[in-house]
């Protein structure tokens, strides 16, 4: 088996590529997330699936948990994070996703734990998403300072992160 060139940095749970399982899994996830950035979610599932038989990963669980997002199954998706958080419990992106996913289903207060977790995991590359998130939240309940508090801190973590500019913006005009 040829693998690709990594798609994700070496914090990704599948490296040391050690072992076959590894590699194996590493492989159906890769080429599971080119068919979901293609569109193609129900070969991405298939794939997510087999990457999860090889070998399970945090981020397969939550890759597919995403797949599951784009195709509307919100339930679906928070059972993956949840498993994802089982597997490895510092990795970021499932306490976000949840998070997220809860916010689509207009449970805004029981995403908001969620989403703090995710500003506090260990091991997460993408902070600004939670805040971000936090800060949707907020401007939903009305709470424009803590809105754009929150904004500001997705800022801090990434400031090219044009959403959180362009809402920290609106809300700053909204408020003078």
């Amino acid at each position: 088996m040829v693998l690709m060139k990594p798609l994700f940095n070496e914090n990704i749970y599948f490296y040391p590529l050690d072992n076959e399982d590894k590699k194996q899994a590493y492989e159906y996830f890769l080429k599971a997330y080119e068919h979901q950035m293609k569109g193609d979610m129900d070969n991405a599932v298939g794939l997510y699936k087999k990457s999860l038989e090889a070998f399970p990963t945090a981020e397969a669980h939550t890759f597919l948990g995403w797949t599951y997002s784009f195709m509307g199954m919100y339930d679906e998706a928070i059972e993956e994070c949840h498993k994802a958080i089982a597997t490895d419990p510092d990795f970021g992106n499932p306490y976000n996703d949840i998070g997220a996913y809860l916010i689509e289903q207009s449970q805004l207060d029981e995403a908001i734990p969620w989403l703090e977790r995710a500003t506090r995991a260990k091991r997460y590359e993408s902070y600004c998403f939670p805040h971000f998130n936090l800060g949707r939240i907020w401007e939903q309940k009305g709470e424009w300072d803590r809105a754009i508090e929150a904004y500001r801190n997705a800022l801090k973590e990434n400031p090219n992160y044009a959403l959180a500019a362009k809402a920290s913006r609106r809300l700053q005009t909204m408020m003078n």
